[in-house]
């Protein structure tokens, strides 16, 4: 007899409204089953596909393995599979229709031994949510129920094996019921080997498979040992005979054909292997381009099915069919991968929109972010809705609840904030005072995000996705709307503040922490200086007053004494931050170097300069401050949560990382010794050459390359001696002065928040993220800024190619500069150029085998001949006996260029014209000349910009303000819709709200 049930689901719409949809639910007493051992086979209807008599033990995978890790269950090897409805339909809600259709083939496929139950119709497996039980934690549990009940009804003759990827599942149900056996999935995958084959789990990274949990690295050589995977495909590797092993090229080139034209003989074998499965497709969506007129022509008759050529070199062409190949020629596109047929190179995939025109910055800014999969549309409606305001008819002000429970400092604290010209999410500030006592008081004081993003709100929920600020070369994409990251949230000089500080109590004459106060402050920061401005005060060159706007309307004898103040405030702090960073020093704390290229925009947004950033001490006082604050929250919130903590590690890197390194010091007579940071700091702070500046910051930049990345982790992941920071020389380090522009941020600081209350013993209003949750979290903040850092270095190289594109390298000035060796390579060398920030290869043999000849004249040509390369220099010797040697760290003077692409981005290319350095006499001449290229790079690519639009033919009607701004149509398109009905989940609340 049937039953009844109501099912209450809420749907979230579009405009942020939450709907309520009641859905009639019924219950079976029985429902197929599918075994076998079914004692009932005509009551349960057992007339469709049966599972096999000869297996072990039933497998039954919950919701995450299944969507996870499909491909895998996708293995004829894999026997007796259970799939649940609940886990079908996760999948479906998750991964969208395309997976789904996959499974659904899967099990429609008698070659394979699986079927599925729908355990959510049966009266005695369905169990509704429990009120404020998560949905993960729902879903987990009926699908262990069920498996209970499967195993009872085959009367307990066949072992059920649930499959999990929850540890706390494994824990909670892993002993509970005798003959049903909870375990991980990769303990399935070491316990039955069922593929001898499966090796290794790695990620595929372009040619080679990194960070495996049982083979540190693997070469995957050729498109053919891929196997249909992608870049960022999860792979499964099987390692080749070691006569078939391959090793690295030691030259410069661009594909794998370069290599085999160059004839250079690979580096030593290493261990080499051929994708044999793929664990996770991650497809995603690509830019590419649509070929020419004569490239759709050679491709065949059918030009509906045609070839498009990704952006990303690492992707293979992607299939697609569409009418339209003429019309989108000149056009930046983005498509989707749908499926790669086993008896297809190619895979096939479908057109999604228009991004711009090649070419066009806007374009081609647009291709940055899809590539690195950012999202820059605006904030809705309903997210705006949560924002507090602060408009002239209704200025928002400082509440008298918050007023009674923060620590005032307006009247007391000198508090001012230094940050580049032009900041205006201004998210940290400083002060420093002399005590009673005599002593000293540094504080450093945040901005109070938590206070206006309340958890799981609406904005919190988009921060989260978002995770950070996208700087790129021009522009910046916000984690959060402007009212808070340009207003409320922003310290900025003469207004009212929420804050978060930490301040410390120093003896006055060492310097040393006495004491130190976390709270919620309430603040009103004197000045927004920029750094140059207080680096001129520090300097005592006073002339710059002028140009700070608290200044100017003050008299005289005002003007004096808050002059004076301030002075001795960025003085103090200066001294300070000598000290700390001192402290840090002796422990091994590394000064690395990297190059960081700013654009200037004018008020018209257009660029008016490409500017290097120029180190000042006044930079180091804020890090300094800002590490300081940093270090001693970290120490705060792990000593109060020990287990559910978010720190930052950097672990030590792979000595074998350093090798270049060692042999380029060597060249120049110095010895690194990278056994420990304090080693190697002390060893780059003694590889001076008193003759050239470039070649510390060259070493430092080395150095900063054999480095891996510093990653968020969570306290309950890994032990105490692994939280260690070893750039910065520190046992603990975390993020927490910058919450405006990194969601770690403000998790961090509702972890001091709880970490305050409850040394206070008062009640925690948040509920924290459990380990589990907060690893997850982790790992896509991690996600996030790498995508945030490709996308800001490829956003300089843009601008980078911008400044020489369409200019004549034999005659522009412009294009010819200095530069220096920093690596040898088999066929040409690595080239850095410091008045650009540009870093390249030139090559010294062509692809024709010709090799580069300098002659006196300061020009150089190719001719026939070889080169000869040895540990720390290359000799070029052409066949008439001609002879030039270039040396690691040899000045030498190269052409600019931009070599162009249309399929992909336009690149940097270097060529050596002389062997001896690029001078020019006059210096002054120098200095105005460079002034003088600043101002042209705002003309040139202005221009070209202007010029691209102008001749642009309206063959698309897409010049909507919404599009040039958010690079899509306006409006509510159709896959946009689709997509995001993809995307909600449909939450069952009949059991927790009692409807």
């Amino acid at each position: 007899m049937l039953q009844k049930r109501e099912k209450v689901l809420l749907l979230r719409t579009f405009q942020g409204r939450t709907l309520r949809i009641v859905r009639e639910h019924y219950l079976r007493p029985s429902v197929p089953c599918n075994s076998p051992l079914c004692p009932q086979p005509a009551t349960c209807r057992n007339d469709g596909k049966l599972l096999s008599s000869d297996v072990t033990h039933y497998m039954i995978p919950d919701w995450k393995v299944v969507q996870d890790y499909l491909e895998i269950l996708e293995f004829p090897e894999l026997k007796g599979i259970i799939f649940m409805q609940t886990a079908c339909q996760t999948l479906q809600h998750q991964r969208g229709r395309r997976q789904y259709n996959k499974l659904r083939h899967l099990l429609k496929d008698a070659r394979h031994d699986c079927v599925l139950f729908a355990n959510e119709f049966q009266q005695h497996c369905y169990h509704p949510r429990e009120r404020g039980e998560s949905m993960e934690k729902w879903q987990t549990r009926s699908i262990y129920r069920a498996a209970v009940w499967y195993y009872h009804h085959c009367q307990d003759k066949m072992p059920i094996v649930m499959v999990t990827e929850d540890e706390e599942a494994v824990q909670q149900y892993g002993s509970e019921t005798e003959g049903v056996f909870v375990i991980s999935f990769k303990g399935v995958l070491n316990v039955n080997k069922h593929r001898a084959q499966i090796e290794a789990f790695v990620r595929l990274q372009g040619a080679s498979c990194k960070d495996s949990g049982l083979v540190s690295d693997i070469l995957v050589h050729g498109m053919k040992a891929r196997n249909r995977s992608i870049h960022g495909d999860v792979v499964v590797v099987e390692l080749l005979p070691k006569n078939e092993w391959k090793g690295r090229t030691a030259a410069l080139c661009e594909n794998d054909s370069d290599d085999k034209a160059l004839g250079d003989p690979p580096s030593e074998p290493m261990p080499t292997g051929k994708v044999v499965g793929i664990l996770q497709k991650n497809w995603r969506d690509y830019v590419v381009t649509f070929p020419s007129k004569e490239e759709v022509q050679s491709q065949g008759k059918n030009a509906q099915k045609i070839l498009v050529t990704p952006w990303d070199n690492r992707i293979p062409k992607i299939r697609i069919s569409t009418q339209q190949t003429e019309a989108l020629q000149d056009f930046r596109v983005v498509v989707r991968i749908d499926s790669w047929e086993s008896t297809s190179l190619y895979p096939n995939g479908h057109f999604v929109r228009v991004l711009g025109r090649i070419g066009d910055l806007e374009g081609e800014i647009a291709t940055i972010l899809v590539e690195n999969s950012i999202s820059v549309v605006p904030f809705s409606e309903a997210q705006m809705c949560e924002m507090p305001v602060n408009t002239p008819e209704n200025p928002w002000k400082v509440s008298p609840e918050e007023e009674r429970e923060r620590k005032d400092l307006r009247e007391t604290h000198l508090v001012f904030s230094i940050d580049p010209k032009g900041c205006e999410d201004v998210d940290d500030t400083l002060s420093v005072r002399t005590l009673a006592n005599g002593n000293l008081e540094l504080g450093v004081h945040i901005a109070d995000v938590t206070h206006f993003v309340p958890p799981n709100s609406y904005i919190d929920i988009e921060a989260r996705t978002r995770a950070i600020t996208y700087y790129l070369a021009d522009r910046r994409y916000d984690m959060l709307p402007s009212i808070l990251s340009a207003d409320l949230c922003s310290l900025l000089g003469g207004v009212d503040r929420y804050a978060v500080s930490v301040i410390w109590e120093l003896d006055k004459t060492s310097y040393e922490i006495k004491t130190v106060w976390y709270g919620r402050t309430i603040i009103r920061s004197a000045y927004k200086l920029f750094y140059e401005a207080a680096q001129e005060l520090l300097d005592g060159n006073f002339h710059i007053v002028d140009d700070i706007p608290e200044f100017r309307d003050l008299d005289e004898k005002s003007r004096q004494a808050k002059l004076e103040e301030l002075v001795w405030a960025i003085g103090k702090l200066t001294e300070i931050a000598r000290h700390i960073r001192a402290k840090r020093d002796r422990c091994g704390a590394l000064e690395l170097e990297g190059v960081e290229i700013r654009v200037q925009l004018d008020e018209k947004k257009n660029i008016h300069d490409l500017i290097p950033r120029q180190p000042l001490e006044v930079h180091e006082t804020v890090a300094e401050c800002m590490i300081l604050a940093n270090h001693w929250v970290a120490k705060k919130i792990w000593e109060s949560f020990p287990h559910q903590a978010l720190l930052r590690q950097h672990p030590p890197p792979q000595q074998e990382f350093f090798s270049e390194l060692r042999e380029c010091a060597k060249a120049k007579g110095f010895f690194i010794d990278t056994r420990s940071n304090k080693t190697l700091a002390d060893s780059l702070d003694n590889a001076n050459d008193p003759n050239d500046p470039i070649v510390n910051r060259l070493l430092r930049s080395m150095a900063t390359q054999a480095m891996s990345n510093a990653l968020y982790f969570s306290t309950g992941s890994c032990a105490e001696e692994e939280f260690h920071h070893y750039g910065l020389a520190l046992d603990k380090y975390t993020h927490f002065t910058s919450p405006i522009r990194r969601y770690s941020d403000i998790v961090v600081h509702r972890l001091l928040m709880a970490a305050i209350s409850k040394d206070k013993k008062m009640e925690i209003k948040d509920n924290l993220l459990s380990n589990k949750d907060l690893e997850e979290l982790c790992r896509h903040i991690n996600n996030r800024n790498r995508a945030a850092q490709h996308s800001q270095k490829q956003s300089t190289e843009l601008f980078q190619c911008m400044y020489f594109k369409d200019k004549d390298p034999e005659n522009e000035a412009r294009c010819i500069s200095d530069g220096v060796i920093y690596s040898i390579r088999t066929n040409g060398v690595l080239v850095f150029i410091p008045r650009f920030g540009i870093k390249g290869a030139a090559y010294l043999r062509n692809k024709d085998g010709l090799v580069i000849s300098c002659g006196s004249d300061s020009g150089s040509e190719w001719k026939p001949g070889s080169l000869q390369r040895f540990q720390n220099k290359i000799t070029s010797t052409t066949t008439g006996g001609e002879s030039v040697t270039f040396h690691l760290f040899d000045h030498v003077t190269v052409r600019i260029s931009v070599q162009a692409s249309r399929c992909h981005s336009d690149t940097i290319r270097l060529e050596i014209i002389s062997n001896k350095p690029y001078l020019i006499p006059d210096k002054e001449l120098f200095h105005q000349s460079s002034l003088l290229l600043k101002s042209d790079l705002v003309k040139e690519v202005t221009r070209s910009v202007e010029e691209a639009q102008l001749a642009q033919e309206v063959k698309v009607n897409v010049i909507q303000e919404d599009y040039q701004k958010y690079c899509q149509t306006k409006g509510r398109s159709l896959y946009t819709l689709l997509e995001e009905i993809r995307d909600l989940a449909l939450l069952d609340v009949s059991n927790s709200y009692g409807m």
